[in-house]
């Protein structure tokens, strides 16, 4: 006799809408991830003096891509507690409009100052937009499907990638800067509207006692431990006291945090979690694999745009192979998984990953283009081929009715993982960058030579200054920004392949196929799922 399929968990109206509420949330999550593309080929346009931008310093730049991150980092956390608890959808509502404000605001910033508030604001809107995303997918979608769907899911973040460097660089070109926030505005309404229309609400239906003393010491820990690792990549210095003090405090806060919620009877998180190699290994990866390439996003915006001399529009069509490799294989990543497992794939992706980073410790000012889109693609497949399986493995461990959870758990390692690439890597870059370029910086008068040694763009813009007395410091610019390069790039290429042998390690591989006897890890206790309009939320399907 044949065992039965399990119960339907999810109810008949919301079944048979589920791809549309899937486009829905893609086009949420669309917007979050375009901003941030879109601001790193905008940053030299805000620099300038006005009209053109604001003049914002090499230090506000820094900060109206910080403040966004810290504020986002320090708060997914509890975005995805409180959805769990008062209904994803509503925390998705208020996360877009708040983003939508914020997008408006830092739009017609008239200083520097205000636009590094305005990100912050755009950086609340996006902690509770971008768990709930994720958290409403695994309550619309049943189990077999959900894999699809997160494959999906994360080839948006590959769409995103695509179209954020090139509509800032279409935009740039016709419209003023602001125009790279107002742009959401627009899309927020549509989202808006649709959501209202399309997504069902779902929360734990026993959540228990809120644990306010966990959530603080996640938002506090967080904040300053994010806080230390950017000032260490602002000082290129992870020895002074101004970054060892908050990321110190914060790891201790996070210690504190963890202590308290291994004894607490109502855990914001519950610990026992991280004992399972598929949810610790994935985390691990996707933190690993974040922190590997964004720190060569930071780097490779200033090769093609500084070294190589492609505008902003330029060097957005050149990360298109990225983009076009994540949209392509991670929806198939499933397939990929189901035959061969977990491990083997995200194995290689990671290795695949490790190959285009180490790609860039070779290229020089000279390098064909079409060898540079070869390496952009397979960078792209071998992310599509380690988000989708890690995800699944991270949202699979945990029950239903705690998806927020595990969905603040993925984004808040991604989080910190890229902000601490983006830091370390960041200061290996320009540790390097000076003390190369310094023996070249004898011509340069005393009062701008700490500027000049600063970055390849401000040895430039020196060179500018100086006139045809300057024009001596642009090849060794050019020079110390390429060595820099590939010492970064060999760095990012060593954390990738540390993330390649934990995948190898600890992440299960095949799992035997055949009828299952029993539910899951992720299908224990029901969730409540209601559909706008009021159908109930539990009815099984015939």
């Amino acid at each position: 006799m044949s065992p039965q399929p399990a119960p339907s968990r999810v109810p008949e109206a919301v079944h048979r809408r589920r791809w549309a509420v899937l486009g829905v949330l893609m086009l949420s999550l669309l917007i979050v991830v375009l901003d941030n593309s879109i601001l790193n080929v905008a940053v030299r346009t805000i620099a300038a003096p006005a009209p053109t931008g604001i003049g914002a310093t090499q230090s506000e730049l820094e900060w109206s891509i910080n403040s966004y991150t810290l504020v986002f980092a320090g708060l997914l956390f509890t975005s995805g507690l409180l959805g769990d608890r008062l209904g994803r959808k509503k925390v998705l509502l208020f996360g877009i409009t708040v983003f939508g404000i914020g997008s408006a605001l830092a739009a017609f910033s008239g200083t520097p100052g205000e636009l590094v508030a305005y990100r912050a604001v755009m950086g609340l809107g996006a902690a509770f937009v971008m768990p709930a995303t994720l958290a409403v997918l695994m309550n619309v979608f049943e189990r077999d499907e959900q894999p699809k769907a997160i494959g999906i899911w994360a080839g948006s973040v590959g769409l995103a990638i695509a179209i954020g460097p090139i509509t800032g660089g279409v935009l740039l070109e016709h419209f003023w800067w602001g125009s790279i926030f107002l742009v959401n505005v627009p899309v927020v309404v549509l989202a808006l509207a649709l959501m209202l229309w399309l997504v069902p609400d779902s929360r734990d239906p026993a959540p228990g006692r809120i644990d306010i003393p966990g959530v603080l010491l996640s938002v506090v820990g967080l904040v300053l431990l994010v806080y230390g690792i950017i000032r260490g990549g602002e000082l290129a210095d992870f020895t002074d006291v101004t970054v060892l003090a908050p990321a110190l405090g914060g790891l201790a806060v996070l210690a504190g945090f963890v202590l308290y919620e291994k004894r607490s009877d109502h855990p914001a998180i519950d610990m026992s979690y991280f004992r399972k190699p598929a949810f610790s290994a994935a985390v691990a990866a996707i933190a690993l694999v974040f922190f590997a390439l964004m720190g060569v996003t930071f780097f490779s915006a200033f090769y093609l745009q500084s070294v190589r001399g492609y505008s902003a529009l330029q060097s957005g069509l050149l990360i298109l192979p990225l983009a076009v490799a994540q949209m392509v294989f991670a929806p198939r990543a499933r397939l990929v998984v189901e035959r061969f497992g977990a491990k083997a794939v995200c194995t290689g992706g990671m290795l695949l990953v490790a190959l285009g980073l180490a790609a860039f410790a070779v290229f020089d000012a000279s390098t064909p283009v079409w060898v540079l889109e070869v390496v952009f693609f397979l960078q792209g497949a071998g992310m599509a081929h380690i988000m989708p399986p890690v995800t699944v493995s991270i949202m699979q461990a945990l029950p239903r009715e705690k998806a927020g959870s595990g969905s603040a758990i993925n984004n808040t390692f991604r989080q910190v993982g890229g902000a601490l690439g983006v830091a370390v890597l960041g200061s290996v870059l320009s540790s390097t960058y000076r003390g190369e370029i310094e023996g070249h910086l004898g011509a340069v008068p005393a009062a701008l030579r700490a500027t000049a040694g600063e970055s390849v763009e401000a040895t430039l813009a020196v060179a500018e200054k100086l006139g045809p007395a300057g024009r001596d410091l642009v090849a060794p610019a050019y020079d110390a920004f390429l060595d820099a390069m590939h010492v970064t790039a060999i760095a990012s290429t060593v954390i990738a392949l540390a993330g390649a042998a934990v995948v190898a390690a600890f992440l299960p591989g095949r799992t035997p196929t055949g009828p299952a006897t029993t539910p899951g890890a992720g299908d224990t206790g029901r969730a409540s799922v209601s559909a706008p309009g009021g159908e109930a939320g539990e009815s099984a399907r015939r």
